[in-house]
């Protein structure tokens, strides 16, 4: 009730303020951008201009912008911006492309751009130039179509994603678990590590804007405790979703999976008049357990969820703009008694296979920018509240049953301020959260805190001509109190460097390293044991360093690139529920490697590309096994994924497909069986019939050729004793699409 409330209150409330026609484009604007790289520049004009733009991949580089200042319209400033360079643009239905001759339809961004949107990622203020980086954009989330954060990664082969449930599906970059790497999602921080048999950030991906992954190599201001890298999720704007020319709009979707009879529906309202916006998005969703490939229900795998998001912003203007973002998300379904696997074999027959679970995510931010930024004076001010909490019915022995409440909040925020000149920019700024992790239970109740403060400072520059570089640093101090109320502090440094040099005009290298500091990370919420202590030092700080080389060349179409990596965790903790110290002060060293390699073609109308990664993973100098690396790893060994697209425009017709193979692989403990091989095939098929220019219709088939598999990364396949969480067989879906 508190998720429609809040989004109903954001749709009813900003609806009454939107009603009237907006202002014409062409209204003269107050601009103030330094010069600088075209890049940064054009993510500039977009926030103060209030345009989509969108960039071709290859013009942006060792490009420099003039400065521009003044009351001007878009394409005054445009030209001025892009005086002496040599660039050439057009501006059309509210999108100002850069560096591409106009195409006949006159407002479609050719194949290979890169689209800025108004407003940069806020977790990653200017990260272009970081080596290790994948954003997967609103244009692929589109395609994709994504029903869980599973069909988000799904065409990255170096990016993993365990379970076939939303509720328990945990990512894994480079085989390192996410609760290794600095997530945020709208720039706020998430502590969300309460049970390892549950997800650890569950999002609806439909509300999602843009993913932004930095493997390894994070910048020093993705955020505290980046060991293995960051990964920021970015929701939704309204001006994502104003047709051109309105100041209004809203839409309705929905979706059925014939495999399971599930009906997932969509409602939106948006609008921007006159300084304001504001945006109410809610999806639920409802249906039965799921068929296997093999012909099977797979048990506990029903659906019943509801999220939402709610934002609403004022712009005044001088440029001052002020956000206030919720969303939150709740899973409320019976599961398999450990919701990450089908069943595990414990020896207790007292334990149902099926038990209900309730998991709730919830994340606030608030956050003030100016986008009118003068001189060297471009800041951001974030605020923000996130939590999650897990309840489940807990069978201690025949007759004993009572339930569990664990509990993971984080209060966070930052500011920051973005230097720009000539040849960059510098981000600086310093940073807080508090952490709380907190079980209430019959017979276990305890909670952990953590508090930290960071200063930091990101350094994105072109130097030299064909040169980019990124480095920077931090410095963290850390407040621990276990939970016997013995208090700890530690500080420590972290620091990174990446560089790219264009050694041709179509081949380019590119290296990065980077040493993290994470001081001590909290347990899990369900392993916490009041009986715990800590000794006279308390628990290890947790320290990483990342290494990356590598190559990529683009000509004429063509794409190809390789990289090694490389990731060493050191003194990882992970505390079981043993008593004293035993279970406290447990760690592990973790290490990861390997290498990615990929090849392309775009042509106007499509693409084809094709990756490969091969990921070993070693806990204390073992083959990682999926007990042993909760919360730090899992197996992979090797990925290969295909994926294809081709557009009829004269039919407003787009097919496309996605192939991921996984062959067997046997770097696991001694004695275990190897992996499974398997192939999955998905295609889709997307039509805008030019009758119905406000409608859209889709029909996909996932798991083509009826695969009985799990994931890679799922828990237990290499376990004697468990049925590990099979993926859907063959799946039929069909969605609708109509906006106003």
């Amino acid at each position: 009730m508190r998720l429609i409330t809040t989004v109903a209150a954001a749709a009813i409330g900003g609806s009454a303020i939107f009603a009237s026609p907006a202002l014409a484009q062409t209204a003269t604007r107050s601009f103030n951008i330094p010069a600088q790289p075209l890049a940064s520049a054009l993510n500039a004009f977009g926030r103060q201009s209030g345009l989509q733009v969108t960039l071709a991949a290859s013009t942006s580089r060792g490009v420099a912008a003039q400065a521009v200042s003044g009351n001007l319209t878009p394409d005054q400033a445009l030209a001025r911006m892009l005086a002496g360079t040599g660039v050439n643009y057009r501006i059309a239905n509210g999108t100002a492309v850069i560096g591409t001759p106009a195409n006949a339809s006159g407002d479609v961004p050719a194949e290979g751009a890169t689209t800025l949107r108004p407003i940069v990622l806020q977790g990653q203020p200017g990260a272009e130039g970081d080596v290790g980086e994948t954003v997967i954009g609103p244009e692929q989330l589109e395609r994709i179509n994504p029903t869980d954060l599973a069909d988000v990664f799904r065409e990255q082969a170096g990016i993993q994603v365990g379970s076939s449930l939303p509720m328990s599906q945990k990512v894994y970059v480079h085989g390192v678990e996410e609760t290794n790497l600095a997530i945020s999602i709208d720039g706020a921080r998430q502590n969300n590590k309460v049970f390892h048999h549950n997800a650890t950030n569950l999002i609806d991906p439909s509300l999602l804007k843009a993913v932004d992954v930095d493997a390894g190599i994070a910048p020093a201001d993705a955020g505290p405790g980046a060991l293995a890298g960051s990964i920021n999720y970015e929701t939704k704007d309204a001006i994502d979703l104003l047709a051109p020319g309105k100041s209004f709009g809203g839409f309705v979707t929905s979706t059925y999976n014939f495999n399971s009879d599930t009906v997932t529906t969509g409602l939106s309202a948006y609008g921007k008049r006159e300084g304001f916006e504001f945006l109410g998005y809610l999806t639920f969703g409802k249906g039965d357990d799921f068929v296997g490939g093999a012909g099977s229900e797979v048990s506990g795998t029903s659906t019943d969820i509801i999220s939402g998001l709610g934002k609403l912003a004022y712009e005044f203007e001088s440029g001052d703009r002020i956000e206030i973002s919720h969303d939150r998300v709740v899973d409320d379904a019976p599961r398999p008694f450990r919701a990450n696997a089908g069943f595990v074999d414990t020896g207790r027959p007292w334990e149902p296979r099926i038990r209900d679970y309730r998991l709730e995510r919830q994340n606030t931010v608030l956050t003030y920018t100016d986008t009118s930024p003068e001189g060297w004076w471009d800041p951001t001010i974030m605020l923000a509240y996130s939590g999650t909490e897990v309840s489940v019915p807990v069978y201690g022995s025949p007759g004993f049953l009572y339930t569990a409440t664990g509990e993971t909040t984080s209060f966070n925020g930052k500011f920051e301020n973005k230097f720009s000149f000539e040849i960059g920019s510098i981000t600086a700024g310093v940073d807080f959260y508090n952490d709380r992790t907190e079980l209430e239970a019959t017979t276990d109740s305890g909670r952990e805190k953590a508090s930290n403060i960071g200063i930091y400072a990101q350094a994105r520059l072109e130097p030299w001509e064909r040169t980019r570089l990124s480095f920077g640093a931090r410095g963290d101090h850390q407040w621990f109190t276990g939970v016997n109320g013995a208090d700890f502090d530690n500080s420590g440094l972290s620091a990174n460097i990446s560089g790219e040099y264009d050694l041709t005009d179509f081949l380019t290298a590119k290296a990065g390293f980077s040493h993290v500091w994470a001081g001590v990370p909290m347990a899990e919420t369900f392993n916490i044991n009041p009986l715990w202590s800590y000794g006279p030092d308390g628990p290890e700080v947790v320290t990483a360093d990342n290494y990356m080389i590598g190559l990529e060349a683009k000509y004429e179409g063509f794409t190809a690139e390789a990289s090694l990596f490389r990731t060493d965790i050191n003194d990882a903790r992970v505390a079981r529920y043993s008593p004293a110290a035993a279970g406290a002060l447990l760690n592990h060293d973790l290490k990861s490697k390997g290498f990615e390699i990929g090849t392309g073609y775009e042509w106007s109308s499509g693409y084809v590309k094709v990756k490969y990664a091969h990921i070993d993973v070693d806990i204390n100098g073992r083959p990682a096994d999926s007990e042993t690396g909760n919360y730090l790893a899992t197996p992979v060994g090797d990925i290969i994924t295909v994926t294809a697209a081709h557009t009829f425009a004269d039919w407003g017709l787009i097919i496309g497909g996605d192939i991921e193979i996984a062959p067997e692989y046997d770097h696991i403990t001694s004695g275990s069986p190897p992996f499974r091989a398997y192939e999955v095939v998905n295609i889709f098929a997307e039509w805008k019939p030019d009758a119905l220019p406000n409608f859209t219709f889709r029909a996909e088939v996932q798991n083509l050729l009826d695969k009985t598999y799990s994931d890679r990364a799922t828990y237990g396949q290499e376990f004697g004793n468990v049925t590990p969480l099979y993926e859907p067989g063959r799946s039929f879906l069909l969605t609708a699409k109509a906006t106003f």
